[in-house]
């Protein structure tokens, strides 16, 4: 497990903004931020809800998402964001928000 960043909620639109459909987000690239800050702008009609809506996240890579996430709280199920990448949201046992991020090639 390799931590990747830390993804906080905003309101207001960023610069180079990445639009990621399944979850109706615009997200931020963290390898552009000095301290691999990710900023998500959910769309109103957006289907996330809960916890990855309205708490900031960590995300980590990892090489296989249902093994690290063996025993967590399943907050929203792992998805396709593109053809390289997979991710998946859990709760660890304290609450706090946790992205695991399967890349191809890793």
């Amino acid at each position: 497990m390799i931590f990747d960043h830390l993804g906080l909620i905003t309101t207001e639109k960023k610069e180079n903004e990445i639009w990621v459909e399944p979850t109706r987000v615009w997200v931020t690239d963290p390898s552009h931020h000095p301290y691999r800050i990710e900023w998500l702008r959910y769309e109103p009609d957006s289907p996330v809800t809960g916890p990855v809506r309205n708490q900031p996240h960590l995300a980590f890579r990892v090489d296989n998402i249902e093994q690290a996430a063996a025993g967590l709280n399943v907050l929203l199920a792992p998805f396709q964001v593109n053809e390289s990448l997979r991710v998946g949201f859990f709760e660890s046992k304290d609450k706090v928000v946790i992205e695991f991020m399967e890349y191809k090639n890793m």
